[in-house]
């Protein structure tokens, strides 16, 4: 099994632009693209499609899932770009139990500028109601975590190149 697969993990509050700037990684790079929304089971779902905020119980299985997701995919030598909240330090610290190189770029923006993201997003279980137990809940990046914290307050080709430049990989 290698251990030199890298894994980035595009972490942020809902509507901070996850997809859209994993997908154009996604597409730069050639890796594998997971959307971490596709590993909650249906009870998950029902509870943030009614407004209720997951608890850690909730989360510790589906965040097992997308780390033994990563460590599949290492063991196949593949490189990943995976979309997932990643909120708290403890769930990022489960995901880095995956192996590989587990990086985590943190999209940020301000409160207003999701909110209104997330007001023209449609089609998604995550009601904007949940935006502020989700920043409640975020703990940014600490200096000893690898990756990058990146604004959204760019063009999202721009916050893809920042992110290329800043973490050095090129396509």
């Amino acid at each position: 099994m290698t251990s030199s697969s890298q894994h980035l993990i595009v972490m942020g509050v809902s509507g901070s632009g996850k997809t859209t700037i994993a997908e154009l990684l996604t597409e730069r790079l050639g890796w594998a693209f997971a959307e971490a929304d596709d590993f909650h089971p249906p009870a998950n779902i029902e509870k943030m499609s009614a407004g209720i905020p997951l608890t850690d119980e909730d989360r510790w299985p589906w965040l097992r899932t997308i780390a033994e997701w990563l460590s599949t995919k290492t063991a196949a030598g593949q490189n990943t770009v995976v979309t997932c909240s990643a909120l708290r330090r403890v769930y990022r610290d489960l995901l880095r139990e995956g192996e590989g190189q587990v990086r985590f770029v943190h999209l940020t923006g301000t409160m207003d500028t999701i909110e209104s993201r997330l007001d023209d997003r449609s089609g998604h279980f995550m009601p904007a109601a949940l935006l502020g137990s989700q920043f409640d809940t975020l703990e940014p990046l600490d200096s000893d975590e690898d990756g990058v914290v990146v604004s959204i307050d760019a063009p999202p080709e721009k916050i893809a190149d920042e992110v290329m430049a800043r973490l050095g990989i090129t396509a």
